[in-house]
């Protein structure tokens, strides 16, 4: 019965909210873990599931040693699908009312100086289809300040390279349209001229998908973040995700004069608040060149 009520919750997520596949399944790991713990309490019925049951969940997770972050991904997990459950009339009351967030540490995004981002793009070598192909993917992360998902996601038809932009498809089905600057343009015009057809020759089967593996299949996320990996450490000697390239194009932007909204529309941030963490970036970098700058600072 546990389980049933989870895998509807599911379903819902996939359809009614059209969440991502890497969404869902984030979702069913922390719903697994939980449902485990209600069984192990005794608990058979959603009924049972009291306030005292979840504070003890959220105790349990804190026992294990498990970060604020994750225990507050969890717990939103949870909140979530006892929300379901009221609004399918599977509960009459929502004790996960009743559970506090997590206090969160104010931990500041990686972002990249303009110096160490043309390191990066620079790292590929452009001698060689991997190269261009490298080199190419690099400069649409840091021009469009796309996720890795999105960015996996893309097609063929999704680049316009004579309007110079590129349409995305993002959280909960989404789409936006976001610029390309020219040199952007330029990576992606020799990589469709010169590295894509040559990876087409080797696939097995016909995709439209924009950038493609050695094999010819769809580059996938995971790929993508080795890739940025491989290629920080390369040229940056650091650990880098491509989120920091997301991070540093908002942070740059912001810093150059656009505004807020802006930077939220670019992102596809559904609210504000979330796009309000690069004005504390950014007040982070003026700190930092006053201090340098300031004769008595």
């Amino acid at each position: 019965m546990l389980h049933e009520a989870v895998d509807a919750f599911l379903g819902q997520l996939r359809t009614a909210r059209q969440a991502s596949a890497n969404t869902v399944r984030a979702y069913a790991r922390d719903l697994t873990d939980f449902v485990a713990f209600l069984v192990g309490e005794g608990v058979e019925e959603w009924q049972q599931a009291t306030v005292a049951v979840l504070r003890r969940f959220l105790n349990h997770l804190f026992a294990r040693g498990y970060e604020r972050r994750t225990i507050a991904r969890k717990l939103s997990a949870v909140r979530a699908l006892f929300q379901f459950l009221a609004r399918t009339g599977r509960i009459t009351t929502n004790p996960a009312t009743e559970l506090r967030q997590p206090r969160l540490p104010h931990k500041l995004p990686l972002v990249l100086d303009e110096v160490q981002v043309e390191a990066l793009l620079n790292a590929p070598n452009p001698q060689t289809w991997r190269g261009v192909r490298d080199r190419a993917l690099l400069e649409l992360l840091y021009a469009t300040g796309l996720r890795v998902g999105e960015a996996a996601g893309l097609t063929v038809n999704d680049v316009d390279l004579v309007d110079a932009s590129v349409r995305v498809r993002g959280k909960g089905g989404k789409e936006r349209f976001v610029p390309l600057h020219a040199e952007a343009v330029q990576w992606l015009q020799r990589y469709l001229a010169e590295s894509r057809p040559r990876l087409m020759q080797r696939a097995k089967a016909v995709t439209a998908a924009l950038f493609l593996s050695q094999k010819g299949t769809p580059l996938t996320a995971r790929q993508i973040r080795r890739l940025v990996l491989q290629y920080a450490r390369k040229a940056l000697g650091m650990r880098l995700s491509p989120h920091a390239l997301r991070h540093s194009f908002a942070t740059h932007l912001l810093e150059g004069g656009a505004d807020l909204r802006t930077i939220q529309e670019l992102l596809g941030h559904a609210s504000l608040e979330a796009t309000q963490i690069y004005t504390r970036l950014t007040r982070t970098h003026l700190r930092r060149v006053y201090e340098k700058a300031h004769p008595r600072a």
